[in-house]
C-alpha cells in the first residue's frame, strides 16, 4: 500500500485532485494521508508527486520488522519463565509463517488470474 512520506510531502495536493477514488486528504498538518481502505493501489499518486512523498511499500519493511519485534518485546514482558516465554516466542514463529503462506498463497492466485488474462 502506499504511504507518504510527511517529510517530504509539501501539501500540494496533486495526489488529492489525481486520486479516483478519493482516498487521499489533508491532515491538520498540511500534509497528504492516503487511507488505505479506500485505496485502489492505481499509482497514479505516486506517478504525481512532484516532491516523491508518495512512497512504495517495499520501503516499509525495515520500519514494519521493527515495530512487530517491539510488539513481540511488549508480549514477551507478560511471561514470567523462560518456557512460558520459549512457548509464546514458538507461538509467534507460528503466526508469522502463516501470515507468510497466506500471502503465498495469494500471490500464486493473483499470478493465475495475470496467466489468465493474458491468454484472453
Amino acid at each position: 500500500m502506499p504511504w507518504v512520506n510527511q517529510d517530504l510531502c509539501t501539501g500540494c495536493s496533486a495526489c488529492i485532485v489525481e486520486c479516483p477514488v478519493e482516498a487521499i486528504s489533508l491532515d491538520e498538518y498540511e500534509k497528504a494521508s492516503i487511507n488505505n481502505d479506500e485505496c485502489i493501489r492505481c499509482g497514479r499518486c505516486h506517478e504525481v508527486c512532484p516532491e516523491e512523498a508518495v512512497r512504495h511499500d517495499s520501503e516499509r519493511i525495515p520500519m514494519e520488522v521493527t515495530e512487530n519485534m517491539e510488539h513481540v518485546g511488549h508480549l514477551l514482558k507478560h511471561y514470567e519463565n523462560r518456557k512460558e516465554r520459549l512457548a509464546f516466542l514458538e507461538r509467534m514463529i507460528r503466526n508469522f509463517k502463516k501470515q507468510k503462506k497466506v500471502a503465498d498463497l495469494t500471490i500464486d492466485k493473483i499470478t493465475a488470474m495475470i496467466s489468465g488474462m493474458q491468454g484472453e
